[in-house]
């Protein structure tokens, strides 16, 4: 019987709703701040496009809402689950390191996230804080001396240019690991996936049967429904008293 049940299929849960959320979320805040950013970088597509005024407006609005996802789905109760990865990026082994410096040929990197995940995520986190104080500096620009006008403007333009490269590879790495990305679709992971590739993370988590989905926070959802109702047993029957002889 354990045989049979050691054979059964199992998911682990990679990324709660929560998770899914904050990403997808940011990705479509970052999409439309890189699309409104194109006419108002090349004078020959603002030409074709028009409309400066507005173009800029939702270019700013949306840059400031950029980090709020992220801050929404990290601040209450229902983030316990992305406070725990945020926890996993400051965390580095000396396997992590040789598995880094050697471009993945040596060491292993048996955590949720591999090496070049971690230096991706904390490089996007920093980029957009950078990208939206610089932003503040560009547009309130009458609080805020000269060359700090200047200085940030130079930042926030290579800066942008150096996220949207790091987001194409992340965004083609995504593409041609089509587990990892259903993860972030779905939230769950096959378990023999995850005993490959994240081994210490896959001992980390409870494993959901086959079928079920990751709900809200990670866990499976409940089943509707009446409560099936339970035999009873010889202990829970009432006892009766025996009678005493006549």
């Amino acid at each position: 019987m354990a045989g049979v049940a050691a054979m059964v299929p199992v998911r682990l849960v990679r990324f709660d709703g929560v998770q899914r959320a904050a990403h997808w979320a940011t990705a479509t805040l970052f999409a439309v701040v890189v699309l409104t950013a194109v006419p108002l970088t090349f004078g020959a597509v603002e030409r074709v496009v028009g409309r400066h005024v507005l173009l800029a407006a939702v270019h700013l609005w949306a840059g400031v809402a950029l980090p709020l996802p992220f801050l929404v789905a990290l601040a209450g109760p229902w983030g316990r689950h992305l406070r725990r990865d945020v926890r996993r990026f400051n965390r580095w082994t000396d396997d992590e390191l040789r598995w880094l410096w050697s471009l993945g040929r040596r060491g292993r990197a048996p955590d949720k996230f591999n090496p070049g995940q971690k230096l991706n995520a904390v490089f996007v986190g920093g980029a957009i804080a950078v990208l939206l104080g610089t932003g503040v500096v560009m547009r309130w620009f009458g609080l805020f001396p000269v060359d700090w006008r200047t200085g940030a403007t130079f930042v926030h333009q290579v800066l942008a240019w150096a996220m949207v490269v790091v987001v194409a590879g992340h965004v083609v790495m995504a593409l041609t690991h089509p587990t990892a990305m259903r993860s972030m679709l779905l939230g769950w992971v096959p378990g023999p996936w995850a005993r490959r590739h994240a081994p210490a993370w896959a001992d980390e988590e409870p494993a959901l049967p086959a079928g079920a989905t990751a709900g809200r926070t990670g866990m499976p959802p409940r089943r509707s429904g009446p409560t099936p109702r339970r035999s009873p047993t010889a202990a829970s029957l009432p006892r009766r008293r025996a009678r005493p002889p006549r």
